[in-house]
């Protein structure tokens, strides 16, 4: 998602820890928005807050009670948009699809790997590379020539649904397996693609708050992680093993925190699944998928500095923007993600990129803001956003096959990360007020 860039803001830790106290992401949370020259002259910070965007001088956010009487003893002035954007969500929904229309649920996506698997023997083969807290499966699927033989072939992972609220993101890599196993009969791109490769896809990495996404709070983002203060979830974006924790900007200590980044390094049986399918194979591309803004976001993100392969990460992120466009015209922006969107840490795509110099990429789909669906995608726009990555996603996989790195994960297997980040704070490009966020 494309919550506010903070740089340009100053911090006010009374702010922080009044707004904080909202904690729990409640269910009858709401859409506000609030004029963003009140948001700087307060000193409000991305604590405690979900922040969706910045459009036309005012900033989105999804607000607990708690945190709306704090903006309110803040005299920060705020306007309830849920019903305008609730509205525009349910145009989209089959009357006959359930609450989340032709959306997967995870039991139906289970259904759907399986068939997968079935109906194409040797080219399919789905694990089980974890469970949740909540006793959930997390699935993997592996389409390669020989997919039930480990071959130490290069291999490329497609990952969606780390955050519970951002459903296209399931779909897009779940599409991609299927598109690949359909068409290695019919394409010879896609043959050659698969019979030299290991294409991995785990199209839901956060099984229990998709659950919860669909069945009870349509804006829950996190895990369902109990926590010691009465709140739920854990950021699992937050929560991988490079530069974990490196600032308080980045991710939150703070449990209620819709980034909040967990106890530890990989304290997730999530983010733990994920870490063990790519240090046991030679992966030399990523694509972690979210959800809006249209952006092809690379590392570093805990900090503005540039990563050691900067030119080759931008040529690539650039090509695949170039595919994209070529489709309908979709414009994605690319960058680094600290620079272009805002700072994380103790993400998935700094993770991965730490380990091998493998090319690392958070794509954030369309729409490209709130006001088109933000993660209230019209289901009938499934397709197409697929059709318009899919050239993207074939040049990565291409990329993959034809660029060794030149330390293979399979190296670093005892080893969390390569060694700590600097232990220095980033520096913050200012940003100006009335520019979008990206």
């Amino acid at each position: 998602m494309r919550p506010i860039k903070l740089a340009a803001f100053g911090l006010a830790a009374a702010a922080v820890v009044l707004l904080a106290c909202g904690g729990r992401a409640a269910e009858d949370g709401q859409i506000v928005s609030v004029a963003a020259r009140d948001f700087a002259s307060a000193h409000l910070s991305r604590k405690g807050l979900d922040l969706l965007m910045e459009k036309n001088g005012r900033i989105y956010l999804v607000a607990s009670p708690g945190q709306i009487a704090a903006l309110a003893a803040l005299h920060v002035a705020y306007d309830i948009e849920t019903p305008r954007f609730v509205q525009a969500a349910g145009q989209g929904l089959s009357a006959d699809g359930g609450v989340n229309g032709a959306y997967h649920s995870t039991l139906e996506l289970e259904t759907d790997l399986r068939t997968l698997e079935r109906d194409h023997p040797g080219l399919a083969s789905l694990a089980e590379i974890g469970e949740t807290l909540e006793k959930r499966k997390i699935y993997a699927l592996k389409i390669s020539d020989n997919a039930a033989v480990d071959e130490g072939e290069p291999a490329v992972l497609f990952a969606g649904c780390h955050h519970a609220r951002e459903w296209i993101s399931v779909e897009v890599p779940f599409l991609f397996g299927k598109y690949l196993l359909e068409n290695y009969a019919l394409s010879q791109e896609v043959r050659d693609l698969v019979d030299a490769s290991e294409i991995w896809i785990v199209p839901i990495a956060n099984p229990d708050g998709l659950e919860y996404s669909i069945n009870v709070y349509r804006y829950w983002r996190k895990n369902r992680r109990a926590n010691a203060d009465g709140t739920y979830g854990v950021d699992i974006n937050r929560n991988y093993g490079y530069a974990w924790g490196f600032d308080d900007l980045g991710s939150s200590r703070q449990q209620g925190s819709d980034v909040y980044r967990g106890t530890g390094p990989f304290s997730e049986p999530e983010t733990a699944a994920i870490r063990g399918l790519f240090l046991a194979h030679d992966f030399r591309a990523m694509i972690s998928f979210h959800s809006f803004a249209q952006d092809i976001l690379g590392p570093w993100g805990y900090t503005t500095d540039a990563a050691p392969t900067d030119a080759e990460l931008e040529a690539v992120a650039g090509t695949m923007a170039g595919l994209i466009a070529a489709v309908r015209g979709t414009v994605y922006l690319y960058g680094q993600g600290s620079r272009l969107l805002y700072l994380t840490n103790g993400d998935a795509v700094d993770w991965t990129y730490s380990l091998a110099g493998a090319p690392s990429y958070t794509i954030e789909l369309s729409p490209v803001d709130i006001d088109h669906g933000g993660f209230f995608n019209d289901e009938a726009a499934i397709g197409a956003i697929f059709e318009e990555t899919l050239p993207a996603m074939l040049y990565l996989t291409r990329y993959g096959i034809d660029h060794p790195l030149p330390v293979r994960p399979r190296r670093l297997v005892r080893r969390e990360q390569p060694g700590p980040p600097p232990a220095r704070k980033p520096k913050l490009a200012a940003v100006p007020s009335s520019a979008p966020v990206r």
